[in-house]
């Protein structure tokens, strides 16, 4: 299961954007590092093609896909030398598979902000600067201590991508802006460099600018378009509300003051592109199931993904995408009507690719 990490500053709404994903009662509080140990919630991925194929099929057991949520304790200046909670927090980071870094665009004298006043850019400054000074720091370590056993060629093309991953980290910059090779990449993956990972930036503002954007929402957008990065705006605190309503009175709610989507869908939505996910389908017995996978992952991955020996005894797969077997009504007249495709080992699956594996034990 992939997992994001959701980061920023104390105070910013990073626990109460977690109750409003998880519905859970994760600890809330306007004091700094309230959240010690990182809250987890495993949220499904709404996707109403699983609810249609449930019909099609006739299958009332139906199964989304999953991505896991780690609420993380906030972060100040320091944090890679272990100010704060800094040396825990960095250790969580490493962990995940991207990031989501909650930014507050709020002003409530109830919420104090632990640098005195509200100043979206200062605070992402403050977390990005942290996360590259202590990927610097993972770089040196590296530099000073190779691992045991490496030969002279190895430590050499080592020297290499390590200095290719400094350099941008040097100007303060995400070491995933530098450019490597293939073997480079794999290379660089083994540190687990925080600034490696993807992130989404993830404004926290009032109710009244999801209906009209402030100036403080209006900087940070400018700033993330700026820096070629993603950008999505949630009121957490009215979305943690709207989550302890049962689903019609939510539903009712968002429609009577004209809000967007609810914030558990957009996050997620949003957190399933950032880590450049699809969505493929099983309908075996009583279940219909979604399924993740990297985009442009091949139908044997894909059947990996659903049993270790579906992959290594893979036959074929029949295949027809989601739009199509809606059209046609049931899999059976798809398959009279010639519509199925078989499928072998290199096929790219393709979001929404329905699949029937065929395979040896």
């Amino acid at each position: 299961m992939v997992s994001s990490g959701i980061v920023g500053m104390p105070n910013a709404g990073k626990s109460t954007l977690f109750c409003a994903l998880s519905r859970a009662a994760a600890e809330v509080s306007t004091y700094p590092f309230c959240t010690i140990e990182a809250n987890r919630a495993v949220v499904p991925v709404s996707d109403s093609r699983l609810d249609r194929l449930g019909e099609i099929f006739g299958q009332e057991e139906r199964i989304a896909t999953a991505i896991e949520f780690i609420d993380i304790a906030g972060l100040v200046r320091g944090a890679h030398q272990g100010y704060g909670l800094g040396n825990r927090f960095l250790g969580h980071i490493r962990e995940v598979d991207a990031v989501i870094h909650v930014v507050r665009c709020f002003d409530r004298g109830d919420v104090p902000h632990v640098d005195g006043s509200v100043d979206a850019i200062r605070d992402v400054e403050t977390v990005n600067t942290e996360l590259v000074l202590a990927d610097l720091e993972t770089i040196e370590h590296r530099w000073q201590k190779p691992k045991r056993g490496m030969s002279v060629e190895q430590i050499q093309f080592q020297s290499t991508v390590l200095d290719k991953l400094a350099a941008p980290l040097r100007e303060g910059n995400f070491a995933s802006s530098a450019l490597l090779d293939p073997g480079e990449q794999r290379l660089a993956a083994e540190l687990f460099l925080l600034t490696m990972k993807p992130i989404l930036y993830l404004a926290n503002v009032d109710e009244a600018d999801m209906l009209s954007e402030g100036p403080e929402l209006g900087r940070l957008r400018a700033w993330v378009e700026h820096n070629d990065a993603q950008l999505i705006a949630i009121a957490a605190r009215l979305e943690a509300d709207v989550g302890e309503l049962d689903e019609n009175d939510a539903r009712d709610f968002v429609e009577e003051y004209g809000l967007p989507e609810l914030g558990l869908d957009r996050v997620v939505q949003a957190a399933y592109r950032l880590l450049d996910l699809i969505s493929f389908f099983t309908a075996v017995g009583k279940q219909c199931r979604a399924w993740m996978l990297k985009r442009g992952g091949t139908a044997v991955e894909a059947a990996g993904k659903i049993h270790t020996d579906m992959a290594k005894g893979f036959q074929k797969a029949e295949v027809i995408a989601f739009d199509d077997l809606e059209r046609i009504g049931s899999w059976p007249q798809a398959k009279e009507a010639g519509h199925l495709r078989m499928a072998g080992r290199e096929y790219v699956v393709q979001d929404g690719d329905v699949m029937l594996f065929s395979f040896s034990t």
